[in-house]
């Protein structure tokens, strides 16, 4: 659900820009004041392990669509929603400024949609709500599957509204819901399905994580979490499914539904001014070394094995993990100096 530029205009983009980073503001100071320090390395390696995750796209069966974890409900369920939004957010910033995965200008309104909504909206009034102040794993599985599901329409309904909002495309905005919906429904019955699962191997394993409290041996949690991150973003990505995303398929499909009606105007200079800058700096576009080749028929669905895959899945966990332990060690220094 990562947005282009070319669907935003600036000043869509902007006021997304500034929601999400009053949000964001917020989400440092309650870290920065309430925060337990020995959770930065932690928010560290769950952040590699989330933007490996995300990198794993499993197709959407009978719609040739494909779907990724978002992973900001596993993190606010773990460390609590403002310390989950700062990792979501580094998580982003990765992806768009060295692998080109969403745009710049649209990175307000990508950690929106997929921080934002998932940690402030879906976290405390479906999941908690549902979950109760101490869930059993039954419990805390329904809870986690409604608040997934619940996150992904909101989700879903903000892309719809933003690009409708911007008056870049002329798609129609009934038709362009009707299309996102349904499909961003089964990927969130996806993702939900999945953190349920994860979540009952950390309440066997790590319990005292679902309190976001520190375990007292630290160390061999972060070793087994790095590990995971690395084989995750080095190996399994390679498996991921090559179909197009839930956006893509359905500005696809809207487009030919309605006969080309919902290609988009001219974009503004900016936006051309913001892709070369991208350009210039990812240095793995697109998760990979080179251009990828044009699929052909009936290969949409063959694993995308490319060394630059691996590369792009170690070097991205590598950086959010520093992104994410420069903020938190910021936060900590301004927290000694208050």
């Amino acid at each position: 659900m990562h947005m282009a530029d070319a669907l935003l205009s600036p000043t869509t983009g902007l006021l997304m820009w500034a929601a999400s980073g009053a949000v964001l503001a917020f989400s440092a100071r309650r870290v920065r004041r309430d925060g337990d320090e020995r959770l930065v390395p932690l928010m560290g390696l769950l952040g590699a392990f989330v933007f490996a995750l995300q990198m794993i796209n499993f197709a959407i069966p009978l719609t040739g669509s494909s779907g990724h974890m978002g992973g900001a409900m596993l993190l606010a369920i773990l460390l609590g929603p403002q310390a989950a939004l700062i990792v979501i957010a580094s998580v982003l910033t990765v992806q768009a400024l060295f692998f080109a995965d969403g745009g710049l200008l649209a990175l307000g309104a990508n950690l929106f949609n997929l921080g934002v909504i998932p940690c402030f909206m879906a976290y405390p009034l479906i999941y908690r709500l549902l979950a109760g102040a101490r869930p059993g794993a039954r419990r805390s599985s329904v809870a986690v599957v409604a608040a997934c599901v619940v996150a992904a329409q909101l989700g879903a309904l903000a892309v719809v509204l933003q690009t409708v909002a911007s008056g870049i495309s002329a798609l129609p905005a009934g038709h362009f819901v009707a299309l996102m919906l349904p499909i961003h429904l089964a990927i969130g019955l996806v993702e939900g399905l999945a953190t349920a699962a994860l979540l009952f191997f950390v309440r066997r394993a790590r319990p005292e994580l679902l309190v976001a409290q520190p375990p007292a041996r630290l160390r061999p949690l972060l070793l087994g979490l790095g590990l995971a991150a690395a084989l995750t973003g080095g190996v399994l990505s390679l498996f991921a499914s090559a179909q197009p995303d839930g956006l893509e398929w359905s500005l696809t499909q809207a487009r030919i539904e309605t006969k080309g009606e919902g290609e988009t105007a001219a974009p503004p200079a900016l936006h051309a001014q913001l892709d070369a800058l991208q350009q210039r700096i990812a240095w793995l576009p697109d998760y990979t070394l080179r251009a990828p080749a044009a699929p052909t028929k009936g290969t949409a669905a063959a694993p995308a094995v490319d060394a630059g895959t691996s590369l792009a899945g170690l070097v991205g966990g590598l950086l959010t993990l520093a992104l994410v332990v420069l903020i938190g060690l910021g936060l900590r220094r301004r927290r000694s100096r208050a």
